[in-house]
Protein backbone atom coordinates (compact mmCIF):
# COMPACT_ATOMS: atom_id res chain seq x y z
CA UNK A 1 0.00 0.00 0.00
CA UNK A 2 2.65 2.35 1.28
CA UNK A 3 5.58 1.22 -0.99
CA UNK A 4 8.69 3.78 -0.60
CA UNK A 5 11.81 3.35 -3.51
CA UNK A 6 15.13 2.58 -2.93
CA UNK A 7 17.84 5.20 -1.94
CA UNK A 8 19.74 4.08 -5.40
CA UNK A 9 15.95 4.37 -7.49
CA UNK A 10 15.00 7.52 -8.49
CA UNK A 11 12.66 9.70 -6.62
CA UNK A 12 8.98 9.23 -7.77
CA UNK A 13 7.22 11.93 -9.93
CA UNK A 14 4.87 14.69 -7.94
CA UNK A 15 1.77 12.55 -8.95
CA UNK A 16 2.88 9.36 -7.43
CA UNK A 17 4.06 10.91 -4.74
CA UNK A 18 0.62 13.14 -4.39
CA UNK A 19 -0.87 9.55 -4.77
CA UNK A 20 1.05 8.33 -1.30
CA UNK A 21 0.12 11.65 0.61
CA UNK A 22 -3.94 11.05 -0.68
CA UNK A 23 -3.21 6.90 0.74
CA UNK A 24 -1.66 7.61 3.97
CA UNK A 25 -3.46 10.63 4.84
CA UNK A 26 -6.93 8.62 4.16
CA UNK A 27 -5.19 5.71 6.48
CA UNK A 28 -4.27 8.34 9.28
CA UNK A 29 -8.32 9.22 8.95
CA UNK A 30 -9.69 6.16 8.89
CA UNK A 31 -7.40 5.45 11.94
CA UNK A 32 -8.93 8.38 13.91
CA UNK A 33 -12.76 8.01 12.57
CA UNK A 34 -12.12 4.06 13.90
CA UNK A 35 -10.42 5.13 17.65
CA UNK A 36 -13.15 7.90 18.10
CA UNK A 37 -16.14 5.40 17.04
CA UNK A 38 -14.50 3.16 19.84
CA UNK A 39 -14.45 5.82 22.34
CA UNK A 40 -17.97 6.96 21.88
CA UNK A 41 -18.81 3.76 22.20
CA UNK A 42 -17.10 3.03 25.06
CA UNK A 43 -18.17 6.38 27.30
CA UNK A 44 -21.49 5.63 26.08
CA UNK A 45 -21.82 1.86 27.15
CA UNK A 46 -19.77 1.91 30.70
CA UNK A 47 -20.98 5.74 31.77
CA UNK A 48 -24.41 5.58 30.27
CA UNK A 49 -23.34 9.15 28.51
CA UNK A 50 -25.55 10.65 25.54
CA UNK A 51 -23.53 10.25 22.44
CA UNK A 52 -22.95 14.01 22.27
CA UNK A 53 -20.77 13.65 26.16
CA UNK A 54 -19.54 10.47 24.46
CA UNK A 55 -18.48 12.32 21.49
CA UNK A 56 -16.48 15.03 23.88
CA UNK A 57 -15.18 13.20 26.05
CA UNK A 58 -13.55 10.34 23.74
CA UNK A 59 -12.05 13.55 21.51
CA UNK A 60 -10.95 15.32 24.34
CA UNK A 61 -8.98 11.88 25.18
CA UNK A 62 -8.18 11.26 21.84
CA UNK A 63 -6.45 14.94 21.18
CA UNK A 64 -4.49 14.32 24.14
CA UNK A 65 -6.26 17.04 26.40
CA UNK A 66 -8.12 14.76 29.25
CA UNK A 67 -11.62 13.95 29.94
CA UNK A 68 -14.68 16.01 30.50
CA UNK A 69 -16.29 13.97 33.09
CA UNK A 70 -14.40 11.98 35.42
CA UNK A 71 -15.87 8.36 35.46
CA UNK A 72 -18.39 7.42 37.65
CA UNK A 73 -18.23 3.22 37.38
CA UNK A 74 -15.28 0.91 37.68
CA UNK A 75 -16.16 -0.25 33.93
CA UNK A 76 -15.92 3.48 33.28
CA UNK A 77 -12.64 3.93 34.61
CA UNK A 78 -11.37 0.64 33.80
CA UNK A 79 -12.24 2.19 29.68
CA UNK A 80 -11.08 5.39 29.98
CA UNK A 81 -7.81 4.26 31.52
CA UNK A 82 -7.32 1.92 28.78
CA UNK A 83 -8.54 4.01 25.85
CA UNK A 84 -6.06 7.36 27.35
CA UNK A 85 -3.10 4.31 26.93
CA UNK A 86 -4.45 3.24 23.41
CA UNK A 87 -5.16 7.08 22.24
CA UNK A 88 -1.42 8.28 23.20
CA UNK A 89 -0.20 5.30 21.17
CA UNK A 90 -2.78 5.88 17.94
CA UNK A 91 -1.87 9.69 17.94
CA UNK A 92 2.12 8.77 17.22
CA UNK A 93 1.25 6.23 14.89
CA UNK A 94 -1.16 8.02 12.94
CA UNK A 95 1.11 10.68 13.11
CA UNK A 96 4.08 8.55 11.32
CA UNK A 97 1.42 7.37 8.96
CA UNK A 98 0.49 10.22 7.61
CA UNK A 99 4.03 12.09 7.33
CA UNK A 100 5.90 9.16 6.10
CA UNK A 101 5.41 10.37 2.48
CA UNK A 102 6.64 13.60 3.39
CA UNK A 103 9.89 12.38 5.03
CA UNK A 104 10.69 9.52 3.06
CA UNK A 105 11.04 12.12 -0.57
CA UNK A 106 13.04 14.86 1.97
CA UNK A 107 15.29 12.35 3.12
CA UNK A 108 15.33 10.20 -0.42
CA UNK A 109 16.03 13.63 -2.13
CA UNK A 110 18.88 14.16 0.45
CA UNK A 111 20.33 10.85 -0.07
CA UNK A 112 19.36 10.36 -3.69
CA UNK A 113 22.27 9.24 -6.43
CA UNK A 114 22.02 11.47 -9.08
Amino acid sequence: MLEFEHKSERVVPGDTFIRRLVVSTSIGLGITVVSLAVGMWGYHAFESMTWIDAFANASMILSGMGPLAQPQTTGGKLFAGFYALYSGLAVVATTGITFAPVVHRFLHRFHAER
